[in-house]
């Protein structure tokens, strides 16, 4: 790997980028880092680049400095731009990455979730490469390293099941949001840790899944792993599995995708005896996880019925969080959006992407106005 290969981390303040930047130093990795973005913690953003030296500084929240971030990236002076920037917001980012022909490591789900079939596409025209941050799929990405994609069977994403796995479903209804965002095993944002609860988070990977491997829904299959040390698996053809394994720590997807294809030295340690000593796996109970068939549901759709369904999960989580909403109502309400798609929504650009982002966000605020009432 070139010593002097240029990376861009968007989203430098969230915990992936600051996760990011500290793996970077553990590694001694060969990277430049050369831009780093936020949306608004401007003094946090500039202690960062002060550390790193000469490096541009882009504070997204100003319209200007977004302006000029997307024209950066869009000049394609640099190898590797890592995104973690929350949400839908991240996706006009991912486009211009893949569009001036460099390799997107991605962290923001919801690029592939809302407008999966377009980024594909454009990352094969140019030749950049999508390297996932998520555990999930950059397991996958590495039980698939030198596979011929045909030979593929089927792909297991794993599910921790979240801070209610063991809850008596009928109590479900009356969750707080300080119960459901008390995860077992990971530390992440509110938003995704309600998702894990709900099990919304395997939905939306589900539909990643599909676009990223190339696999019809049929081919994807989720599985409860409480130990969050079998990050996902793949079956063959031949009935042969590989499984890729880990503590629970992001700081292993990022370097693997910071470096891809190089294996990087790290002192990060993969084995435990005791955290290898009981892996357990369990299908999905249905009715615990509703949500989980909305992301196949999604897939089989097509369109832009992954944008419409992120797009009114974002909404959802927020009422409920805000305690305006049941947490049982968060995939009510998604799949009334989800279901309300017109036939003939267009779906060709990232023009009409954004516009099925903004016509569910108007969708679900709607149908949480008829809850209330």
């Amino acid at each position: 790997m070139s010593a002097t290969r240029r990376l861009v981390i968007l989203g430098a303040t969230g915990t992936v980028g600051v996760q990011t930047l500290r793996i970077l130093e553990q590694a001694e990795s060969p990277l430049e880092v050369v831009a780093l973005s936020a949306h608004d913690r401007a003094e946090e953003l500039a202690s960062l680049a002060g550390a790193l030296g000469s490096v541009s500084t882009y504070l997204t929240s100003d319209l200007d400095q977004h302006d000029a971030l997307l024209d950066f990236l869009r000049q394609g002076d640099y190898e590797l731009c890592l995104n973690a920037v929350v949400g839908a917001a991240g996706l006009p980012y991912s486009e211009a990455t893949l569009a001036a022909g460099c390799d997107l490591a991605l962290a923001n789900k919801e690029s592939l979730v809302l407008a999966g079939e377009l980024l594909t596409r454009l990352a094969r025209a140019t030749g950049a490469a999508i390297l996932p941050v998520d555990s999930e799929h950059a397991a996958i990405h590495q039980c698939l390293l030198g596979a011929d994609p045909t030979a593929i069977r089927r792909l297991y994403l794993t599910a921790s099941g979240g801070a209610l796995r063991d809850l008596p479903i009928r109590e479900l209804a009356e969750v707080s949001p300080e119960r459901a965002l008390d995860h077992p095993n990971w530390e992440m944002g509110p938003r995704i840790t309600i998702d894990s609860a709900t099990m919304m988070n395997k939905a939306l990977e589900v539909i990643e899944a599909c676009h990223l491997f190339h696999v019809p829904a049929e081919q994807v299959q989720v599985l409860v792993h409480r130990q969050s040390v079998i990050h996902s698996m793949v079956e063959f053809v031949d009935g042969s599995m590989l499984a890729q394994m880990g503590p629970p720590d992001m700081a292993f997807p990022i370097l693997y995708a910071l470096h891809y294809p190089e294996r990087r030295p790290a002192p990060l340690q993969g084995f435990d005896p005791a955290l290898f000593s009981t892996l357990t796996l369990e299908e999905i109970d249905p009715e615990r996880y509703p949500a989980l068939a909305l992301g196949f549901e999604a897939v089989r759709r097509g369109g832009v019925a992954g944008a419409v369904l992120n797009a009114a999960d974002e909404v959802a989580v927020e009422a409920f969080l805000a305690g305006d909403l049941r947490f049982l109502e968060i995939t009510e309400l998604c799949a009334s959006v989800l279901r309300s798609i017109p036939e003939d929504f267009p779906a060709h650009t990232m023009d009409d992407v954004l516009a099925a982002d903004t016509w569910a966000r108007a969708q679900a605020r709607e149908a949480l106005s008829a809850l209330q009432a």
